[in-house]
């Protein structure tokens, strides 16, 4: 805390206390895309790029389009100003979410071709390439998981390296993954991105 702020709160602690619960009490009547919206411009405007990274992810997460974002972005222009808009988009670009590509942002959800079905061995997980993101496949008899190969915490895209038999652990927070459920086993607390899939004349098929 700054010597500022403990200033204030020594001063005014009465007040901050109103204050801060205030705004406790108001974030309780948003629903969560709306707050994490709401975070990520305010995030923005301090210019944190660890805080924007947290909660656009938690956005995305919580239902909110890619495009939904940049309107956010730019609906705040008149707080914000260009410079902090564009500081921004240059971090989302970084990032390089599949969804955010211009091809991509005003795709519909569609069955995309994975790949045949005797290529993905029982018992094992493949990491392959398709329609421009990277997917990890893991095969139990007939049944598939299809899953994102980015990290829900900071879109970190995992290689297959991070695989050691059926836990799968990110390079960059080492939050680890149960490949066989999607499930986060350490660290964090969130699962991996888990894809609708079916099998389509030997091949399996996957939505996003």
């Amino acid at each position: 805390m700054s010597d500022a702020l403990n200033y204030l709160v020594a001063v005014r602690g009465d007040a901050l206390g109103h204050y801060f619960k205030f705004l406790k009490d108001s974030g309780k009547h948003l629903d969560p895309k709306t707050r994490n919206l709401i975070s990520v411009i305010s995030k923005v405007h301090s210019q944190t790029e660890g805080g924007l990274k947290q909660y656009l992810t938690r956005a995305l997460r919580e239902g909110a389009t890619p495009m939904e974002v940049i309107d956010a972005l730019v609906m705040a222009f008149p707080m914000l100003g260009l410079a902090k808009i564009v500081w921004a988009t240059e971090i989302i670009l970084e990032m390089d979410i599949p969804e955010f590509h211009p091809d991509m942002i005003n795709r519909k959800p569609s069955w995309y071709d994975v790949g045949a079905v005797d290529d993905f061995t029982d018992g094992e997980t493949a990491r392959v390439p398709c329609d421009g993101r990277e997917l990890f496949v893991y095969r139990h008899g007939a049944e598939f998981r299809v899953y994102d190969s980015r990290c829900p915490h900071q879109v970190t895209n995992i290689p297959h390296l991070a695989l050691q038999g059926n836990e799968l652990t990110c390079p960059k927070h080492h939050w680890k993954f149960d490949i066989t459920s999607g499930e986060c086993i350490e660290k964090g607390t969130q699962p991996l991105k888990h894809f609708d899939s079916k099998v389509e004349n030997g091949r399996l098929m996957a939505k996003w």
